[in-house]
């Protein structure tokens, strides 16, 4: 029963690192998109159609 418990631990020790990581990378990549999108528009008088 033990061995159960250890596996279960482990298992929940790496779900939260792997939420982390999602969690991490969401938040970079939302930045990266808000500074992109604030590029275009300062440079909304510049571009051309």
């Amino acid at each position: 029963m033990e061995r159960v418990f250890k596996t279960m631990r482990g298992t929940g020790a790496l779900n939260i690192a792997l939420g982390v990581v999602v969690l991490v990378v969401g938040v970079a990549s939302g930045v990266l998109l808000i500074i992109g999108g604030a590029k275009l528009l300062g440079d909304k008088s510049k571009i051309l159609f």
